[in-house]
C-alpha cells in the first residue's frame, strides 16, 4: 500500500514532456517500445532541470520502494568520473555491510562531472544526497545513510550544476507505468537519436526493465556507457555480482562504435525482490542467462544508434579454443576502421576482415578458417573464404545485395575448437566526424 506521501509525490511537479515515438527518426521508431512489463516495486520519471542549454530533458530517477541489492561494472579509464568513484564506494560499502541499501539511481545528462577534481566528488555526493531526500519524500520517512547511486553523462571538464538537479528533483514525478519509464529514458539522451528502453517478464516469476544511453565513445573494456537494469527477483549480492560479470562480457562489453572508452561508463543492476521469486543455486543459470540475453538486446540498441551509423553489424566468431580467443578475434574485427569503412561503402573487401583475424593475437590454423557474410533479411549467405582459401570469383552481385541491407552478420569459423563469441558494431561514416567535430556547441 502506498503512503499518502508516495501518492502525492506522483501528482505534484508537472515538468513533463512529449515521449511520443513520432518525434524520433522514422528509421529508429521500430526500436522504441509502446508498452512494457515492468518490475514490481520500481518507479521511474524524468524532467528538464536546465542542465542542457536547449532545455531538453536532462534528469531521470529510477527508484525502488524498498532497499535493493545492487551490483555494477565501471569504466577502467584512469580518469574515471566522480560519479563512478562515488558509486563504487557506495556499492562496496553495501557488500561489506552484507545488506541491501540502494533505493534510487539519479541520472543527469548534459554534464559528465568528469575530470572535475575534488569539487566533482563533492558534487557527486551532493547529488546523491538530493536523491536521498527524494526517496525520503517518496517513502514518508528519512533514509539512513547514502542510498542513491548517481550517473552523469555529457560534456567532460565542466562543473556539475548540483543546485539545478536538487531543484529539479523537488518537482520530478515518478510512476510505475510505461510513459514514466519512457520519460526517464528520454532524459538519459545526449547525442542519442532515440530513447533506449527494454522490459521483459520471465517464466521464473520475475521481470526486468532497463534503460541505457550511448551513441559515441562506445568501446569495450568495462561496460562502455550508462545503463541501469532493474529486476524484482530476489537474488543475493554474490549471485548478482556473478551474473553481472558473466552477462556484461557477452553484452555491453561486446559492443563497439568508435573505439573510445568514456570516463563515466557504468552499468548497474538493482534487484529488490518485490516479485517474491527467489533465485537460488538451482535457478541461477536460468537467471544469469536471462540477464545476459536482456543486456545483449539492450546493448544492441546502442550500436543501432551509433553516431552517424548506417549499418548494424554482428561479428560472430566460432570454432575457437576458448571464449577469450573468440572474443579477441571478434573484437579485433569489430574495431577495425578499415572494416567499418568498407561496410559503410558497401564494399565486399573481405581481405580487411581476414587481415584483422590474422593480427588479433590468437594462434590460428590458417588452413582451417572459414568466413562468410550473412544478410539480415534471412536470405542465403555468401561464402568468402573456405579452409583458408578464397572462394573465387567473388559473387559481386550477391555481395551488394547483402551489404546494402542495414543488418549484416560476419561469421568467421576458426576451425580449431568449440567456443564462440559475438561482437556488435556499426559502420564508420562521414556523419560520425560531423557529429563529433562540434560536440560542445
Amino acid at each position: 500500500m502506498l503512503s499518502s506521501h508516495m501518492r502525492s509525490l506522483r501528482t505534484v511537479g508537472r515538468r513533463l514532456f512529449n515521449t511520443d515515438a513520432s518525434q524520433f527518426p522514422a528509421a529508429k521508431q521500430r526500436f522504441i517500445p509502446t508498452s512494457g512489463n515492468y518490475p514490481k516495486g520500481f518507479y521511474a520519471g524524468g524532467s528538464a532541470c536546465g542542465i542542457k542549454k536547449n532545455g531538453k530533458p536532462d534528469l531521470a530517477v529510477l527508484l525502488s520502494d524498498r532497499p535493493a541489492v545492487a551490483s555494477a561494472v565501471f569504466t577502467t579509464n584512469q580518469f574515471c568520473a566522480a560519479p563512478v568513484q562515488f558509486d563504487r564506494q557506495l556499492i562496496n560499502g553495501a557488500r561489506e555491510a552484507g545488506a541491501p541499501v540502494v533505493r534510487a539511481v539519479v541520472t543527469n545528462s548534459g554534464c559528465a562531472n568528469a575530470v572535475t577534481g575534488k569539487q566533482g566528488l563533492v558534487d557527486a555526493k551532493l547529488m546523491s544526497e538530493a536523491g536521498d531526500r527524494f526517496v525520503s519524500r517518496f517513502s514518508g520517512s528519512a533514509v539512513g545513510g547514502s542510498s542513491s547511486l548517481v550517473m552523469s553523462t555529457g560534456v567532460i571538464g565542466q562543473s556539475l550544476p548540483v543546485e539545478k538537479i536538487s531543484t529539479g528533483l523537488d518537482g520530478l514525478e515518478v510512476g510505475e507505468g510505461h510513459d514514466m519509464w519512457m520519460r526517464a529514458a528520454v532524459a538519459h539522451m545526449t547525442t542519442d537519436t532515440f530513447p533506449k528502453l527494454l522490459s521483459r517478464r520471465y517464466q521464473g516469476g520475475f521481470s526486468m526493465a532497463g534503460i541505457t544511453k550511448g551513441a559515441g565513445m562506445i568501446h569495450p573494456n568495462m561496460a562502455t556507457l550508462l545503463g541501469t537494469i532493474c529486476t524484482d527477483a530476489n537474488v543475493s549480492q554474490e549471485m548478482l555480482d556473478r551474473a553481472l560479470k558473466y552477462a556484461v562480457a557477452r553484452s555491453f562489453n561486446a559492443i563497439s562504435v568508435d573505439g573510445d572508452m568514456s570516463t563515466n561508463d557504468t552499468i548497474a543492476v538493482l534487484a529488490n525482490g518485490a516479485s517474491g521469486a527467489v533465485i537460488g543455486e538451482e535457478g541461477f543459470v536460468e537467471f544469469r542467462d536471462a540477464l545476459t540475453e536482456f543486456m545483449a538486446e539492450l546493448a544492441a540498441l546502442v550500436v543501432r544508434d551509433g553516431e552517424g551509423a548506417t549499418k548494424f553489424i554482428t561479428v560472430e566468431v566460432r570454432g575457437a579454443r576458448s571464449f577469450d580467443d573468440a572474443k579477441r578475434v571478434a573484437s579485433t574485427i569489430a574495431t577495425s576502421s578499415l572494416v567499418k569503412t568498407a561496410f559503410y561503402g558497401q564494399d565486399a573487401n573481405w581481405g580487411r576482415i581476414l587481415c584483422a583475424v590474422g593480427y588479433a593475437g590468437v594462434e590460428l590454423d590458417t588452413g582451417a578458417v572459414d568466413m562468410s557474410i550473412w544478410p539480415g533479411d534471412g536470405g542465403w549467405p555468401l561464402v568468402l573464404v573456405e579452409k583458408g582459401e578464397p572462394r573465387l570469383p567473388l559473387d559481386e552481385v550477391r555481395a551488394k545485395e547483402i551489404l546494402v541491407l542495414e543488418d549484416v552478420k560476419v561469421v568467421v569459423d576458426l576451425g580449431v575448437g568449440q567456443e564462440m563469441a559475438r561482437m556488435y558494431t556499426c559502420d564508420l561514416s562521414h556523419d560520425y566526424v560531423s557529429i563529433n567535430a562540434d560536440y560542445r556547441s
